[in-house]
C-alpha cells in the first residue's frame, strides 16, 4: 500500500511539473509589437486557455542577444527588422524567416511640446535642432528604430538639401537615447523630451501625436528603395568586434522559431493562428501595421509545409 501511494504521488509530482511546461509558450519579441501581440495572444488564449503564454519586449537586436549570447530559452521571436533574423539567427539558432507586417517611421510628440504649434513636413528637422528642444531616439545596436532613426536623418540631408544636418542630428540630444523605442514613451509622456523618432504603428496604439515624413524618407514605400539605399549605418556584428552596415530599405517585420524551440507543437499551433487572415494578422491590421504577406524569402526551401503559402520564392530564382 505504501509502495501504491509513493508511485501516485510521484505520478501527480511529475505530472504538475511537466504539464506546465507542455502548455507554455516564450515570445520575444520587438518593443513596437507590444500591443497587438498582446491583443492576438489574448485571442489565441481564449481559444486555447490551457496555454500560458510569456511575452518577453526588447529591441529586435537584444532579443536576438538573448538567445545567441545568454542562452535564454524562447519559441519565436518576431522582430522589427526581418534583417535581425537573418543576421543574427539564421543559421545557428533558426533556420527560416517570415515576412509579415509594413511600418513607417514618424516624429512623434505631445501637447506641450516645445513648438509644436510649428513643426511640418518642411521644418522638423530645424525644430530637433533647437537648442531648447529635447528628442529621443534608440540605441541603434539594440533596435531596428534606433538604426532607422540614423537613416532617416541621412536620407533627410539628401532629400532635403542640407549638408552636414545628419551629424547635427546625431550629435544632439544624445543623453536621450534608450535601448528600445518604447523606452521613450514615458520621457515624452511626462515632459523630459519633446519629441522623439517612433514607428507610426506605436504612435496610433499610445494615442499620440505625431509628425508623417515625406514618403522619400520615412522607409514606407517600395518604390524609392534605391533613394533609401543611399544611406547606411554602422551597427553590431553576430561577434565582439564584427560589424554589420545596415542600408536603407523598406520596413518590414519578420517572424521565426527558434531550432531548439522548447515547445515546438505549440509553436506551430500559434503561429498557424498568427498568419490567419481573420485572426493574428486581422489584429495587426487594426494596429496599424499593415500586412505583405506573401512576400519573399531567401529560407523558403527551409519553411514548414504548413507556413509556405504565406511566402515566396526569392525573385533571383
Amino acid at each position: 500500500m505504501n509502495r501504491l501511494i509513493i508511485l501516485s504521488l510521484t505520478a501527480a509530482l511529475l505530472f504538475s511539473c511537466q504539464s506546465p511546461k507542455k502548455n507554455k509558450l516564450i515570445i520575444f519579441h520587438a518593443g513596437s509589437l507590444s500591443v497587438p501581440l498582446k491583443q492576438v495572444c489574448d485571442s489565441f488564449q481564449s481559444l486555447h486557455p490551457e496555454v500560458n503564454i510569456e511575452l518577453e519586449a526588447a529591441g529586435s537586436r537584444t532579443c536576438a542577444r538573448k538567445i545567441t549570447d545568454l542562452h535564454k530559452p524562447c519559441d519565436i521571436m518576431a522582430s522589427a527588422d526581418y534583417k535581425v533574423i537573418d543576421n543574427l539567427l539564421i543559421p545557428g539558432h533558426a533556420s527560416w524567416n517570415l515576412k509579415f507586417a509594413s511600418n513607417e517611421m514618424t516624429i512623434t510628440y505631445h501637447e506641450k511640446s516645445y513648438r509644436q504649434a510649428d513643426i511640418n513636413a518642411q521644418n522638423w528637422f530645424e525644430i530637433l535642432l533647437d537648442p531648447k528642444v529635447r528628442y529621443g531616439r534608440a540605441d541603434p545596436n539594440s533596435d531596428p528604430c534606433g538604426y532607422r532613426s540614423v537613416l532617416v536623418s541621412r536620407l533627410a540631408e539628401a532629400y532635403y538639401q542640407r549638408p552636414g544636418l545628419a551629424d547635427s542630428l546625431l550629435a544632439k540630444d544624445q543623453h536621450h537615447i534608450r535601448p528600445k523605442e518604447t523606452d521613450l514613451l514615458a520621457l515624452l509622456e511626462t515632459g523630459v523630451i519633446d519629441y522623439l523618432f517612433i514607428y507610426r504603428s506605436v504612435a496610433e496604439q499610445h494615442r499620440l501625436k505625431y509628425l508623417l515624413l515625406p514618403d522619400s524618407i520615412n522607409l514606407k514605400k517600395p518604390e524609392p528603395s534605391e533613394f533609401y539605399r543611399q544611406a547606411t549605418v554602422t551597427i553590431s556584428g553576430k561577434k565582439p568586434g564584427e560589424t554589420i552596415t545596415q542600408y536603407g530599405e523598406p520596413m518590414i517585420y519578420g517572424i521565426t522559431q527558434l531550432s531548439n524551440a522548447p515547445n515546438p507543437e505549440l509553436a506551430q499551433k500559434f503561429l498557424e493562428f498568427f498568419f490567419t487572415d481573420s485572426a493574428g494578422i486581422k489584429i495587426m491590421k487594426k494596429n496599424g501595421q499593415p500586412s505583405v504577406i506573401p512576400a519573399s524569402t531567401a529560407s523558403f526551401e527551409q519553411l514548414p509545409a504548413y507556413l509556405k503559402p504565406f511566402a515566396l520564392m526569392p525573385e533571383n530564382r
